[in-house]
């Protein structure tokens, strides 16, 4: 298992998480593997899925020699899922909001925890607890400004972005000041019609449109 800081080092340079739901064992891991083939490796494998202890460990096993593959467990909410992720070998936590008792489980075993925040009194509590990265969720509701608003206070904290990312909305999510962002459906949303090649189309594209938006970002920084 990776060290956390690695961990975090790498899911922030990923810029992008494939959160992976499916009604079935097969389909949630038929589903995260087509967007690992679309170059999207960091894997939000959420516990709506049947079995989704047993997928986390499925991937781990077939990708443990790929270093741009990260599997962590998501819509955990609680301490018990927490604890089966990570036995599983969840590299991260991922939860829609933010739970002392899952971060203590995360912070005890040091994996890395990403609550979901709405208010700053979440965002407080998150940073207490000890996480790195905080999930503006649902950023549909949010709205791209809330990042900035939010580095008013809090200008440390790293914002992932999950909810109402879509490609045409991309570059304005990243230009606010988010770290990373969270595609669910609008990436692997064809996995329902079984049409994983077209999962794999879609990673392929919003990772390259990740790629451009950051690179172009740091070329403004540079100038």
């Amino acid at each position: 298992m990776l060290e956390k800081s690695k961990v975090l080092t790498q899911i922030q340079n990923a810029g992008i998480v494939a959160v992976v739901r499916g009604n079935s064992k097969e389909e949630a891991y038929q589903t995260a593997k087509a967007c690992i083939q679309g170059g999207v490796g960091s894997i939000e494998l959420a516990f709506t899925a049947p079995h989704a202890d047993e997928v986390i460990g499925k991937l781990n096993e077939e990708y443990a020699g790929d270093a741009d593959v990260l599997i962590g467990a998501g819509t955990v909410l609680d301490p018990q899922t927490a604890r089966v992720a990570i036995i599983a070998g969840a590299s991260y936590i991922v939860s829609p909001s933010f739970s002392e008792e899952v971060a203590k489980v995360c912070n005890l075993y040091t994996i890395p925890y990403i609550p979901g925040c709405m208010t700053p009194t979440d965002i407080q509590q998150a940073l207490t607890f000890g996480s790195e990265i905080v999930k503006l969720f649902s950023g549909s509701i949010m709205g791209s400004s809330m990042i900035s608003e939010l580095h008013g206070p809090f200008p440390q904290v790293k914002v992932m972005v999950t909810g109402g990312v879509k490609l045409d909305n991309l570059a304005e999510w990243f230009d606010k000041g988010a770290k990373i962002v969270g595609v669910g459906g609008q990436m692997v949303g064809p996995a329902a019609l079984r049409d994983f090649e077209k999962v794999i189309e879609n990673a392929r594209v919003f990772k390259d449109q990740v790629n451009e938006i950051r690179h172009s970002n740091t070329d403004k920084v540079l100038l």
